[in-house]
């Protein structure tokens, strides 16, 4: 496979690349943190202090649906053109991700699916994010210069989104399976949602799979084979038709990088995730040890 396409890329090949000064056109590099709110980070903030040097930050919350109640929900063909256009991105350019969270990669498999759902497969996520880079000793800046813009098609995959009516659906189908990558105490419904007015649990019929348990401790993604060990003691088929959700859409997307490395592109994201479950759903279909939803 070429080198351009593989869905993870090191450290060393990024600063080599940065190094050579190949950032530009062909090779655009994207600062994709977001953080819950608890957290009480500032991604923007953050960025402007510190980032990958030629990298540009890619909002989450701005490159959306602005007119759905529900958090960052994949925008239109074209507004994500016309975003990702103004970022010096086009139909050619091989893009690499990352995000500065603590556990090494939360929000950048989102924007990597972003892309991958939008018709773009020459998108890589850095292997470990910044906090690899900075304990492998690669250089950060506080430097930025604005991307010439670039046109961008986008083309829209609909069978790799799916709505609350298609999970609805699935509850007595079961052509999907569901695996859920919140943490296990959200998930059982023993630990808060970070969301107001919304309780923990989960969906009948899915499937834990948290998805912090696909990186190692230095942030990096595990081995294939691995992850492939996950999916079967989980009890996922990879080869059935399979669908991630979490709590607003975000982390759900290493469900799907993780089932990419094993060798089965293709899963699907529950966009509106448990956010949108919880508000909308029936009382039995929140199945949960703890409060549960009350009518």
């Amino acid at each position: 496979m070429a080198m351009h396409t593989r869905a993870l890329v090191a450290a060393k090949w990024l600063a080599d690349a940065v190094k050579a000064n190949r950032i530009g056109p062909s090779l655009r590099v994207l600062d994709t943190s977001w953080y819950l709110p608890k957290l009480k980070r500032n991604a923007k903030n953050e960025f402007k202090q510190k980032h990958i040097p030629g990298a540009s930050f890619f909002d989450i919350d701005e490159c959306c649906d602005k007119t759905s109640p529900l958090d960052h929900m994949l925008p239109t063909e074209r507004e994500f053109a016309d975003f990702v256009g103004n970022l010096g991105i086009g139909n050619e350019t091989h893009v690499v991700v990352y995000d500065g969270s603590d556990f090494g990669s939360f929000s950048a498999p989102r924007v990597w699916w972003m892309f991958r759902v939008f018709g773009h497969s020459l998108v890589s996520v850095l292997d470990g994010g910044l906090k690899n880079w900075v304990q492998e000793g690669y250089p950060l800046t506080d430097e930025f210069s604005k991307p010439e813009p670039t046109e961008f098609r986008a083309s829209l995959n609909r069978s790799w989104v799916k709505s609350y009516e298609d999970i609805v659906d699935n509850l007595e189908s079961k052509q999907f399976q569901l695996v859920d990558a919140r943490s296990t105490g959200r998930f059982r419904g023993i630990e808060p949602e970070p969301r107001e007015n919304t309780e923990p649990g989960h969906i009948p019929g899915s499937i834990s799979m948290p998805f912090y348990s696909f990186l190692s401790p230095s942030g990096t993604e595990l081995p294939a084979e691995a992850l492939a060990e996950m999916f079967r003691e989980a009890g996922v088929d990879l080869t059935r038709p399979l669908c991630a959700s979490c709590g607003s859409g975000v982390t759900a997307c290493h469900v799907v990088l993780a089932a990419h490395l094993c060798g089965h592109p293709g899963v699907a994201v529950y966009d509106g995730a448990w956010s949108e479950w919880y508000a909308r759903a029936a009382p039995e279909h929140v199945v949960s040890e703890g409060r549960g939803k009350h009518v």
